[in-house]
């Protein structure tokens, strides 16, 4: 039990650093804290609430993989590289998936909840 509580506040400090020093996560944190709810009182279908909701955990998680990534390369070294900028442009993609994946998800249930 100590080792899943350890493991815990290891993530929490995840959390918290990324909160600290990425204002795009602090932003989506914010856009998910007035959506998140708007999904719950929408009047549409529990698996479309789901599907609102989990597709805005995932914007998070990727910016948090995406921050996780940056912090290791910067760690390696300041220097410019051709390698170095590869990773933070992927993980940078893996973000915009996300939005995009949250974005159509988001439209396409609003949409059949409105015209169907």
């Amino acid at each position: 039990m100590k080792r899943v509580y350890q493991a815990l506040l290891y993530s929490l400090d995840g959390i918290k650093f990324t909160i600290q020093s990425e204002k795009a996560f602090r932003e989506e944190l914010a856009i998910c804290a007035i959506l998140m709810p708007t999904a719950i009182i929408l009047d549409v279908s529990i698996i479309a609430k789901i599907l609102m909701i989990n597709s805005l955990v995932l914007i998070l998680i990727a910016e948090l993989i995406n921050t996780a990534i940056e912090v290791s390369i910067n760690r390696i070294s300041k220097e410019k590289h051709p390698l170095s900028k590869h990773a933070k442009d992927i993980g940078s993609s893996v973000v915009l998936l996300a939005i995009l994946n949250s974005f159509f998800t988001w439209v396409i249930i609003l949409i059949y909840r409105l015209f169907v």
